[in-house]
């Protein structure tokens, strides 16, 4: 059957209602829904690393590191022009911040879990009751036919 007549006979009405529900069973699987809540945690995570960093490190840093005025104001002169450098500093230790706890989670703890999972199949599972009945009766029929082969 031809598909540009199967698609030609169908009403637009059925056309619309089809991307719909093509669309409802895309946005509302669970990787869908999982992935946005992955990204909404990720915006606020960040809101708070970005807050350690300007409200705490930073400042902390300008003690550790003495001037009259505060980190975001800290430049240097290039041939009269002045180029601001604290806030750089800040935003290239908020990224190293990220950084790191994306290792550990990603990296460390991900990879444990999957090397867990990974030792937990790999060893076998214990022999049901059934089994071990079939594996004794087994056994024993390889004994017994063992000494008749012989003669």
């Amino acid at each position: 059957m031809d598909p540009m007549k199967s698609l030609g006979s169908l009403d637009p009405a059925k056309k619309a209602f089809s991307v719909w529900e093509e669309f409802k069973n895309f946005a509302f699987k669970g990787n869908v829904i999982d992935l946005a809540v992955g990204v909404i945690i990720g915006a606020a995570f960040g809101k708070i690393i970005e807050s350690l960093v300007k409200n705490l490190i930073m400042p902390l840093i300008s003690l550790v590191i003495p001037s009259d005025q505060s980190y975001t104001n800290w430049a240097f002169q290039i041939a009269g022009k002045e180029v601001p450098f604290g806030l750089f500093i800040g935003d290239v230790v908020n990224f190293l911040i990220i950084a790191m706890a994306l290792y550990l989670f990603i990296v460390k703890f991900l990879g444990w879990l999957m090397k867990a999972k990974q030792q937990e199949a790999t060893a076998p599972a214990p022999l049901t009751k059934d089994q071990e009945l079939l594996t004794e009766i087994r056994d024993l029929l390889q004994k017994t036919a063992a000494p008749q082969a012989g003669n």
